[in-house]
């Protein structure tokens, strides 16, 4: 599976020494597919390869250097907006990653801006953007009422000039989701930027990345969310990190997640983690799912992808509430 040929690089870039040119197509290929080209990129930099793959490389890392910059300008227009507000406005993934200067975003592709902003101040802050430029993107009423009543945000938005869309968040789960992580502790523990803007603290950044990747969601590019994982590890270990990371988790319900990133992060990655148990017979179905990418970059193992598909609704709402919101989408 090239799935595992872009995590074996990424893990120790020496290993593209052996490659030969299906491999270099596959790696590229693969790496491009889970959105990891630029950390492949940034990872490889400097070592001897082919001119026709360090072509390639030098390409997308300009191009994830441009995404930094883009990522960067779109949470300072949003901050420009929110700030007569006077609320706090968090940052998440990947423009978290770069505004904080971390190494989980050196290469990252960086796509919409999304933010976290407390609950209570969320009628403002949509009417703030909605005057500051940005508009619906799913005007349809249905998904309107869906996503106010039982989503973790409002419905998506996108700058009528820039094109760039936001997400707004009010906490990190669906509502309907089984696990309810304490949205005002997210807040809280913050970590201002000096900016305005603020990240979330070092724990809750891996958690929120574990919950984004197993608590909400069919594993799609759960390989770059996995490296995010490792990344955030390697930069935030001490001699407590892992103990706070577990407490944490447990607090916010979400325990269960966080063990099985760090356990497969440890297996994929090689990732240095403490206290996430022995690896589970389930383990590998979900590293069969990360890794599912065939020499051109496809997806393999289409009925482990459906079964994910299905675990993704599952989690995220009852089953007679699922076949409701399905049949009435079928419907329409």
């Amino acid at each position: 599976m090239t799935g595992a040929l872009v995590a074996r690089v990424l893990a120790d870039p020496a290993h593209i020494a052996g490659l030969d040119s299906a491999g270099w197509n596959a790696l590229i290929a693969a790496a491009r597919a889970e959105q990891l080209i630029g950390s492949v990129a940034v990872r490889t930099q400097g070592l001897p390869m082919p001119a026709s793959a360090a072509r390639v490389l030098n390409d997308a890392r300009r191009s994830a250097e441009q995404g930094r910059v883009a990522a960067l300008w779109e949470a300072e227009a949003a901050r420009r907006v929110l700030a007569p507000l006077d609320v706090p406005v968090v940052l998440l993934k990947g423009t978290a990653y770069v505004a904080a200067g971390l190494d989980a975003g050196r290469g990252r592709a960086i796509g919409d801006l999304d933010i976290l902003v407390p609950r209570s101040a969320i009628e403002a802050v949509e009417h703030a953007l909605l005057a500051g430029g940005w508009e619906w993107v799913k005007p349809d009423p249905y998904d309107d009422s869906y996503y106010r009543r039982w989503m973790h945000e409002l419905p998506p938005m996108i700058h009528r000039t820039r094109d760039r869309m936001i997400d707004v968040h009010h906490t990190i789960l669906p509502l309907t989701a089984r696990p309810r992580p304490d949205a005002a502790a997210l807040i809280a523990s913050a970590v201002p930027l000096g900016t305005g803007l603020s990240v979330l603290c070092p724990e809750d950044m891996v958690i929120h990345a574990a919950a984004h990747l197993f608590a909400d969601g069919d594993l799609a590019g759960g390989l770059r969310n996995l490296w995010d994982i490792d990344r955030l590890v390697r930069e935030f270990a001490d001699g407590e990190f892992f103990d706070r990371l577990h407490e944490r988790s447990a607090m916010h319900g979400l325990a269960p997640a966080v063990s099985r990133a760090l356990r497969l992060a440890a297996c994929i990655y090689a990732t240095p983690v403490e206290g996430a148990g022995p690896t589970r017979p389930s383990d590998r179905w979900f590293a069969r799912k990360l890794l599912a990418r065939d020499g051109w970059g496809r997806s393999r193992h289409p009925g482990t992808g459906f079964a994910f598909y299905v675990r993704s609704h599952l989690l995220r709402m009852p089953p007679a509430m699922l076949a409701r919101h399905l049949w009435t989408k079928w419907r329409r």
